[in-house]
């Protein structure tokens, strides 16, 4: 498809010129000899070619009252000699380029080529772009149920805050997801997202990844280097298991959060930066925070604005969205002739305890699609992790004879105690309830002391 080019020149045959040069090289062609006639037009060309000085409102004008428009047509400015230092700063301010006068129409041309390319590399980007976001659309985070639903409306009301998240949810939720729709929604969003798992870094360099060193810091330190949150400046840090940070790192990331400033490993000098961050966890940090193994100011600082994922199994009614998405989306990716998934086969995954979460859920899919041999999936063609589900350390099913089931679950409480040593938390791992749990049932039975 031809593109169009708007010429705006006063001098009526130079623009003559140009239009049949532009013409006979395949342009559409529009005129304006003033400013305030080509806005009207800007909105209908591919690119303008103005002259700088025109009556009335002028060149410059021209690119600031476009810019005020949102426009994204690149601005050519032609000029004399004696101007090139306001053309100069005019591509400052965002011009495609200028032209000296007098010029040659070949010159000219390369000139228009180059910026109709730039244009065309910058749409194909911001497609690009676009089309990478739309995965962490509200949309495509697969989720009808009442929790869900209550999730993506908190996402929707932080996102454009810089408030510091925590993502609580066991491993294979979608924590990951979540936190880069934060982001996606979020002003940062054309701005770096750094992901950092805690728990892949080994200790002794979980410094200088976070925080970059100078060269010499240590054996092998050849040369300098920024580390993640230098990498994420302006933008976004996702500290995944962010309770696997041991305590001396745990104090300079809450210097992160409370001055945004941090030295690299082996230097004095102090770093200034802008992120936001987001961080998240499969265990609980009160308990971790009441045994010693986190800072009480670190959690706080980054319990500013929690949101709790739920497991699958609590959020069953999103297994069939869940199953039909990964269907469409996985038959494509492996090329499997199977693309549905039966009623039948969704009872059965219905039926599943998923201790794997979300993740174990796509797994599933993938294999059972491998493995298909029709265009359906059916229940024999979902393939379960055979694994038995993980057992409850002090529970047994039916209440023993001559005790009645508060005694029973008396009893089962004061071996969760013993086998705890007495500590609560670990007590309520052990039972599977949470602390604040623990100590009710405690409290009822007379010994929350």
């Amino acid at each position: 498809m031809s593109k169009t080019i708007l010429i705006v020149e006063d001098e009526d045959k130079l623009r003559r010129v140009l239009e049949l040069q532009l013409k006979t090289a395949g342009f559409n062609v529009l005129q304006a000899s003033a400013a305030e006639e080509a806005l009207k037009l800007a909105d209908q060309a591919d690119l303008v070619l103005t002259d700088l000085r025109l009556p009335g409102m002028d060149g410059v004008a021209l690119l600031s009252a476009l810019q005020r428009q949102n426009s994204r047509t690149p601005v050519i400015l032609m000029t004399a000699f004696g101007t090139v230092e306001a053309a100069v700063e005019a591509m400052k301010s965002g011009a495609a380029d200028f032209i000296l006068k007098p010029f040659s129409l070949e010159h000219l041309m390369t000139v228009i080529e180059k910026a109709l390319e730039v244009r065309a590399l910058r749409d194909e980007n911001e497609k690009l772009r676009e089309e990478l976001g739309q995965r962490y659309q509200f949309d495509n985070i697969i989720g009808r149920s009442a929790a869900m639903q209550e999730i993506f409306a908190t996402v929707a009301r932080v996102a454009p805050t810089r408030a510091t998240v925590l993502l609580c949810g066991e491993s294979g939720v979608g924590k990951d997801l979540i936190a880069r729709a934060i982001h996606h929604h979020s002003p940062r969003r054309s701005r770096p997202f750094v992901k950092i798992n805690c728990t892949a870094l080994p200790e002794n360099l979980m410094e200088s990844e976070l925080f970059g060193y100078e060269k010499g810091a240590f054996t092998g330190a050849n040369t300098s280097k920024p580390g993640k949150f230098e990498q994420a400046d302006t933008g976004t840090v996702f500290l995944d298991e962010i309770g696997d940070v041991p305590p001396a790192i745990q104090v300079k990331l809450l210097r992160v959060l409370q001055e945004r400033e941090f030295e690299r490993l082996g230097s004095n000098k102090t770093r200034h930066i802008d992120v936001r961050v987001l961080a998240a966890t499969n265990v609980d940090l009160r308990a971790a925070l009441e045994e010693g193994r986190f800072r009480e100011d670190l959690y706080y600082r980054l319990n500013v604005m929690p949101i709790n994922i739920p497991p699958l199994r609590e959020r069953k009614e999103d297994i069939p969205f869940l199953a039909e998405h990964f269907v469409s989306k996985l038959s494509r990716e492996i090329g499997s002739r199977a693309h549905a998934i039966s009623e039948a086969a969704i009872q059965k995954l219905m039926t599943y305890h998923w201790p794997g979460n979300v993740r174990e859920l796509e797994n599933v899919i993938e294999r059972s699609l491998v493995l298909a041999g029709g265009d359906t999936l059916e229940p024999a063609d979902i393939r379960l992790d055979s694994a038995p589900r993980a057992t409850r350390t002090a529970v047994e099913y039916g209440v023993p004879e001559g005790m009645t089931l508060d005694e029973y679950e008396q009893a089962i409480i004061r071996e969760a105690l013993k086998r705890a040593n007495g500590n609560k938390s670990q007590a309520a791992r052990l039972l599977g309830l949470t602390r604040n749990a623990l100590r009710y049932r405690l409290s009822q039975m007379g010994l929350e002391a």
